[in-house]
C-alpha cells in the first residue's frame, strides 16, 4: 500500500477539494457527457460549492495525500438523496482518488475512514450511489458488504444517469 497521509479538511483547503473532484470526476467519467453538460456540472462543484459544506458540521472530508500531494478525498454526511432511509443512516456523498493512485490502497484506507467517522457519529447504516456501469466501484463496494437497494436518477445537464443506491448496515 501507498504510504498515505490523511487529514480531516476544513473550510480553507475548498479550492484543493474542488480541483481534486473535478479532475478524479473528469479522469473517470468526462467521456460519457456532451461538453457543454460538463461543463454545467463542474459549475455546481465550486470551492465555494466545497467551501459551505466544508463549514457545515453535518459534513465529515478526509483527504489523502501522498508525500505532500494531494491525491483523493471522502465526504460523509447525512442522506441527501430523495429516497426513503431507515434511521441512523448516513451517506457516503463522495469518494474519488486520482487515476494515477487508483489500485494503491488509498481508495480503501479513505473508505475505511468514513466506515469509523460514521460509526462515531452513531450511524447504524452507510450509503451510497454509483453509476450503473461504474463496476469497478460497484464491485469496491460489493466486497465490503453494501448491496443494491434501489435506483436513483442523477440528472447530468440533459441527460439522466441511472445510479445505483447501495446500503450496509453498520
Amino acid at each position: 500500500m501507498t504510504d498515505v497521509s490523511p487529514r480531516n479538511a476544513r473550510p480553507a483547503v475548498a479550492a484543493l477539494v474542488a480541483d481534486l473532484f473535478e479532475r478524479s470526476f473528469c479522469e473517470t467519467f468526462a467521456h460519457l457527457y456532451r461538453p457543454e453538460d460538463l461543463a454545467a456540472f463542474l459549475a455546481t462543484a465550486t470551492a465555494d460549492t466545497f467551501e459551505a459544506e466544508l463549514s457545515d458540521t453535518s459534513f465529515d472530508f478526509r483527504i489523502a495525500e501522498v508525500r505532500g500531494n494531494a491525491v483523493g478525498f471522502a465526504k460523509l454526511g447525512d442522506p441527501l438523496l430523495p429516497v426513503e432511509t431507515p434511521p441512523g443512516t448516513l451517506e457516503l456523498g463522495q469518494l474519488y482518488v486520482l487515476s494515477g493512485w487508483q489500485g494503491t490502497g488509498i481508495g480503501p484506507a479513505l473508505f475505511d475512514w468514513t466506515v469509523a467517522r460514521a460509526r462515531e457519529r452513531g450511524a447504524k447504516h452507510l450509503q451510497l450511489t454509483v453509476y450503473i456501469d461504474n463496476h469497478r466501484a460497484k464491485a469496491f463496494y460489493g466486497r465490503r458488504g453494501f448491496a443494491e437497494v434501489g435506483r436513483y436518477d442523477f440528472m447530468f445537464g440533459s441527460h439522466a444517469d441511472e445510479d445505483i443506491i447501495m446500503r450496509a448496515a453498520l
